[in-house]
């Protein structure tokens, strides 16, 4: 044999070597690849976990829903002679504890009083679970909290006196009317987008807006919708609602964002006291606080979800 084949064997027997320790390096990179997607995995696994307890599993492991809401404002928060907390802002607080806990006392429901600037900021710190507290939604609002659907559509209208010879903001254009309001930048401004001409008297209070109407100072008031329903409600004799309100805005609960399943529940909560089984206890509420008998809904097509016009 030659000198050359002896170097032959031996490269022949590194080349298998060599392919063996490649297949044994390739085969500890699939388990270390496997070793790190199953720990991937693991870490994704929790992380879901975490994310799907929601603030409802919360408040059922806890057993109470706690509510932040106002104090002073009729008819939606405020409080009687006893010091309970009523309102319609309270009436769908308590339609949420009845679907949590089927009751809605204190065993189950808490409230925390709070001004209006303290709204965003205790939901954003787990103060409460959700804010009830006739909250106008805004684009800029929506940046820091979620809003939930609808309770109730609030706009300006009149407060007029039961003798009035007017019936609305319609029937004072031209007239040279006085309206009263409370004191504001854009008081004067909101006034006139409903009488154009009206002469605009602005008050430091709500309640001295209407006093200047019991006193005859001025032909109206002008007030949140609910405000005049809820005078009329109180004292249907002495008072009337104006019948074309203006500068519609939205009223609705707010919770902290982030939590899906919880704005879900709220809002079927809500939907189904406006327009299926709950029914009778929203428009109680309505009736009580706004003096309004509601029409129940219709079965068939959910007209909630295309507004037909009459």
């Amino acid at each position: 044999m030659s000198e050359s084949e002896p170097r032959n064997t031996s490269r022949r027997s590194f080349l298998k070597k060599s392919a063996l320790f490649a297949g044994v390096a390739a085969a500890a990179t699939s388990v270390l690849t496997a070793c790190d997607l199953t720990k991937a995995g693991s870490s994704a696994s929790s992380a879901q976990t975490g994310a799907s307890t929601s603030r409802l599993d919360t408040i059922l492991k806890r057993g109470k829903l706690i509510v932040g809401t106002g104090s002073t404002n009729p008819p939606w928060h405020f409080e009687d002679d006893k010091g309970n907390l009523i309102g319609m802002d309270i009436e769908m607080a308590k339609i949420l504890a009845r679907g949590l806990f089927n009751k809605d006392d204190a065993s189950v429901l808490e409230f925390v009083k709070q001004k209006a600037d303290a709204r965003i900021p205790n939901l954003q710190t787990d103060k409460v679970d959700i804010v009830i507290q006739f909250m106008t939604v805004t684009a800029l609002r929506a940046q820091q909290v979620e809003f939930t659907i609808p309770y109730y559509r609030e706009a300006v209208n009149l407060l007029l006196k039961a003798d009035s010879p007017y019936n609305g903001a319609k029937d004072m254009i031209g007239k040279k009317v006085k309206v009263s309001i409370l004191q504001n930048v854009t008081a004067e401004d909101m006034v006139h987008r409903g009488v154009p001409d009206a002469e605009v008297l602005q008050f430091d209070s709500q309640a001295n807006c209407i006093l200047a109407l019991d006193q005859g100072r001025v032909d109206a008031a002008a007030v949140d919708d609910s405000t005049c329903r809820w005078y009329f409600a109180q004292n249907p004799s002495k008072y009337k609602v104006g019948n074309y309100a203006w500068d519609a805005q939205t009223y609705s609960a707010a919770v902290k964002p982030g939590d899906q399943r919880w704005l879900n529940w709220v809002n079927q909560a809500f939907h189904e006291a406006m327009t299926g089984l709950d029914w009778p206890s929203y428009a109680k509420a309505f009736k009580t606080y706004f003096g309004v008998d509601l029409e129940p809904p219709q079965s068939g097509f959910p007209l909630e979800w295309a507004y037909r016009p009459k």
